[in-house]
């Protein structure tokens, strides 16, 4: 697995403070413990820093490595042990999404969608903000073939009839993965190769007169 390098960085420091967190936990009634736990704790800003998006890395990969909680617990409705297979395999997959869709907007913040002859005096800033774009948009390569692995999963012939339907958008998740209308490798493939030409542009400048 390939993070996002000064996304890991963040993560030990989070952690320390997440430990702090956790640690008051036992003066409350409830605790951070089971996915379930770990996925309420990530939320989407109106406008995200930088900051805000490294935060629910930190609590998505911890959603990712937690066991699940009992199936009564559980984010839908699970009446039968089918449900509840399929619900940690969609579970799964959505989590994958969601990190693909926080290192992408991580990514975006330092990213630069074109270079002008007046960015000269600058390239060498520019340079370093696009290569902490590009190492976000490469760790979500591992994540999107694991959102499809985990898609696989819960489309095999045993779920064709069985849908969570108190969780359509995660199954509408799975099956846009399945058909291939969401393809995270080909947006991927394609901004890597903008932010590439970006890089050689930049590294190209030798003019800083402007």
């Amino acid at each position: 697995m390939k993070e996002c390098s000064f996304a890991r960085s963040f993560k030990y420091i989070f952690a320390v403070f997440a430990l702090f967190v956790f640690a008051a936990a036992d003066v409350f009634s409830w605790a951070v413990k089971y996915k379930e736990d770990y996925y309420r704790l990530y939320h989407i800003h109106y406008t995200q820093t930088s900051d805000d998006c490294m935060e629910n890395i930190y609590w998505l990969e911890q959603a990712v490595k937690a066991d699940f909680a009992n199936p009564l617990y559980a984010w839908g409705k699970i009446e039968t042990e089918e449900q509840w297979e399929k619900y940690r395999y969609i579970f799964m997959m959505h989590l994958n999404l969601k990190l693909i869709e926080q290192h992408l907007r991580l990514g975006s913040i330092y990213d630069k969608k074109a270079v002008y002859f007046y960015d000269a005096p600058w390239n060498e800033e520019y340079l370093r903000n696009l290569e902490k774009a590009k190492s976000c948009y490469e760790a979500c390569y591992y994540y999107w073939q694991e959102a499809t692995l985990w898609a696989e999963k819960a489309s095999v012939g045993k779920f064709n009839f069985l849908y969570i339907t108190s969780l359509q958008n995660w199954e509408d998740e799975r099956q846009r993965i399945v058909t291939g209308s969401l393809d995270y490798k080909k947006t991927l493939d394609r901004e890597l190769e903008r932010l590439n030409k970006v890089i050689s542009e930049l590294v190209a400048m030798t003019d800083k007169k402007y």
